[in-house]
């Protein structure tokens, strides 16, 4: 096999295994002392481990994974389903073997914070490597394949939710259910900026007599093409010329001066961008 084939195979596994380790240590340092449960499959298997009182989580965690990432395999492809089964695996070996480390002293929130930053990062790599480590995440990613237009972190908060409410029911505790929303939202929000990208873009819609005075001003100081679009007003009937403009969230305040100075009548709409690829911003490529 060429090298070039190989790449993307060795790509998925280090980011896998890498990914599968730092969420690991975020959950046995953080989470699992604190009985703070991040949802999906690890902490499925921490409250069998309670209920059940013998056993580990990376041993429930594999059982559990087995089937789960069997359906994903077979519906999400080959390369999937084999980074699907190092990830369950290395995860069952990482949860298990940093439960021997010497658990630091933390406060609870911090923990609930520190936790879910590291779960964050970790289940994001493992993501962006194109895997996944089983559980949840495949059921997020089938989810993912009908919804595209919602993100995977979202998708996953939903889906945990039913595992938050059942850890306040085993530890017969409801602050345990809430201190686990707090890793559960910030795991989220920290993978879904590590995979979409935390450099949002504002997109400007701008209508004005002066578009060609416009369209060289944006071009010269702000470095940003412009596309121009033909356009008719609904009340007027007049043709026109609208500015379609992608630029950097701080490029914001210099875009309304500019088009201040060049026409203060000018109609301007900005909107945020969850993406934008192409020349001068992110290099377009596979999305997860």
């Amino acid at each position: 096999m060429k090298r070039s084939a190989l790449w993307p195979w060795i790509r998925m596994f280090s980011l896998t295994v890498l990914g599968s380790a730092i969420f690991s240590l975020g959950f046995d340092l953080f989470m699992q002392p604190h009985q703070i449960n991040i949802g999906g499959v690890s902490g499925v298997a921490m409250l069998l481990t309670t209920l059940v009182g013998r056993g580990s989580v990376g041993l429930f965690s594999l059982m559990i994974n087995i089937p789960l990432f069997l359906l994903g395999g077979h519906h999400l492809g080959k390369k999937f389903f084999f980074g699907s089964l190092v990830g369950a695996l290395a995860c069952s070996v990482f949860l298990d073997l940093f439960a021997l480390l010497s658990i630091p002293q933390t406060d609870v929130m911090l923990a609930a914070l520190y936790g879910g930053i590291l779960s964050g990062v970790g289940i994001g790599l493992v993501f962006l490597g194109g895997a996944s480590t089983g559980g949840t995440d495949i059921v997020a990613k089938l989810l993912r394949r009908r919804f595209r237009t919602l993100p995977l972190g979202r998708l996953m908060l939903a889906v945990d939710l039913v595992v938050i409410t059942l850890t306040g029911v085993v530890y017969h505790d409801i602050s345990k259910a809430l201190y686990s929303a707090v890793p559960l939202y910030v795991s989220s929000v920290v993978m879904d900026g590590l995979i979409y990208g935390l450099d949002y873009s504002t997109v400007a819609l701008i209508i004005s007599d002066e578009f060609s005075a416009m369209t060289a001003a944006i071009e010269e100081k702000l470095d940003r093409g412009v596309t121009i679009l033909d356009g008719q007003g609904g009340y007027s009937g007049e043709r026109k010329q609208v500015l379609l403009c992608a630029i950097r969230r701080r490029q914001v305040p210099q875009l309304k001066d500019l088009v201040r100075e060049i026409d203060p009548a000018a109609f301007v709409i900005l909107q945020e961008a969850h993406q934008v690829l192409g020349e001068g911003f992110r290099r377009n490529g596979d999305e997860m």
